[in-house]
């Protein structure tokens, strides 16, 4: 026999907390072999930069060793890397884009 006196509440749902997806740098290293306008083309074929924005992240790197490209999430940041990387070695260029957690 169901008793009356107990009222019926509806269980609360927890909801799950999610994280937002950890970000990832693009790092266009500097070397002394490539030339400046190589850098530049390939800057604005892969990652779509002006002319002005790629000749400003060339130049950076240029001047401090290493330059940020691009923070997005790590399989557009790794395949962006990879394709530019491509570029130079097809082209015998030792230029170098590495990829890195963002802190």
């Amino acid at each position: 026999m169901p008793r009356k006196d107990i009222a019926v509440q509806p269980k609360e749902r927890a909801k799950p907390k999610l994280e937002r997806p950890r970000l990832y740098k693009v790092i266009l290293n500097n070397d002394d072999y490539t030339p400046r306008e190589f850098v530049t083309i390939v800057l604005k074929a892969v990652f779509r930069m002006s002319a002005e924005t790629s000749n400003r992240v060339m130049m950076t790197a240029h001047k401090f060793g290493k330059a940020v490209v691009v923070v997005c999430a790590k399989d557009i940041a790794e395949t962006k890397s990879s394709e530019a990387n491509d570029l130079a070695k097809e082209a015998s260029f030792p230029l170098l884009f590495t990829t890195e957690p963002e802190e």
